[in-house]
């Protein structure tokens, strides 16, 4: 070849690459898919029990997907490799969120309508939805991750202790202060304290803290999972619309405008929910005494 295009040759790269991750892709990935295409089918065909569990249901689909893509890349992934660690993830990620629920109570940010009226149903359906959300972000995360260019640092640098009791304390504020005074105005800090306060212990900890990287000039994990975040976000709202059983916001701030059920502003809110969210895991995972087959993501 006499003359070089640098640039096809980086376009048939990924073409082969991404030709090859399909090849390779494990059944349930491809279950993943068909879940996600016959629910949104169902739905517009008006079935009503898939209105009820519509957000469960599209996120399972989307769990096996990105699970099976990860393991196509890598060889291992944590639905495939580390079982074991997958259904800590999904009860640990029951318990972060019940944390926001109980702030909830106080601020009522939002509510959930059209519920089943059973009780054990009920309660089912929250657990289900309530599994599937630390897993969506971390999984969302490392797909990224595999993807984007660069590379994280295989261990975070530890903060000064000047900065470390700083933000600790900070993050100590901001998950009190909502409990003390109760006020929907409150509701920005909730959503910034657990991360300000457990990641940089999770360091001292000899734990990975996205807060320990962005504030030593190592962004590039923390960017990634603040774009986890943001596009988990997208999906979970974007789902809820069209679901039947859902909820719905009632926030001060810039409320009347709306994308789907989420006021604008509440999309920059799950920046730092996917941060607090691991760095919540990281910290309740070390006190399950259960060994880890994994260290993940870290």
């Amino acid at each position: 070849m006499l003359f070089h295009n640098p640039r096809k040759s980086r376009q048939a790269a990924v073409g082969a690459g991404l030709g090859f991750v399909v090849r390779t892709l494990p059944r349930y990935s491809f279950a993943g898919v068909l879940i996600i295409l016959a629910g949104e089918a169902a739905l517009f065909a008006g079935a009503d029990w898939i209105a009820q569990w519509f957000t469960p249901i599209m996120w399972t689909g989307y769990i096996l997907f990105v699970d099976g893509v990860i393991f196509s890349r890598k060889g291992t992934s944590l639905l495939s490799t580390y079982p074991r660690e997958f259904a800590i993830l999904a009860v640990v990620s029951i318990a972060s969120w019940e944390i926001f629920e109980g702030y909830n109570v106080l601020l009522k940010n939002w509510r959930y309508v059209n519920l089943p009226d059973n009780i054990f149903v009920r309660f089912a359906g929250y657990a289900w939805s309530f599994a599937t959300i630390s897993p969506g972000i971390f999984l969302t995360y490392e797909l990224l991750d595999g993807f984007l260019p660069g590379r994280s640092p295989e261990r975070s640098p530890r903060l000064g202790n000047g900065l470390f009791s700083t933000l600790v304390f900070f993050g100590l504020v901001c998950v009190t202060v909502p409990l003390l005074r109760p006020s929907p105005y409150m509701t920005p800090i909730v959503w910034i304290g657990w991360a300000f306060f457990l990641d940089p212990i999770n360091q001292r900890l000899g734990e990975k803290s996205f807060l320990s990287e962005l504030f030593t000039g190592k962004a590039r994990s923390t960017l990634i999972m603040f774009l986890a975040g943001f596009i988990c976000g997208i999906l979970w709202e974007f789902w809820n619309y069209w679901a039947v059983t859902k909820w719905e916001y009632s926030v001060p701030y810039l409320g009347h405008i709306k994308l789907f059920e989420m006021p604008v502003l509440g999309f920059l809110g799950f920046l730092p929910f996917a941060v607090e969210s691991y760095a919540i895991y990281v910290f309740i995972r070390r006190l399950i005494p259960v060994k880890r087959q994994v260290r993940y993501l870290g």
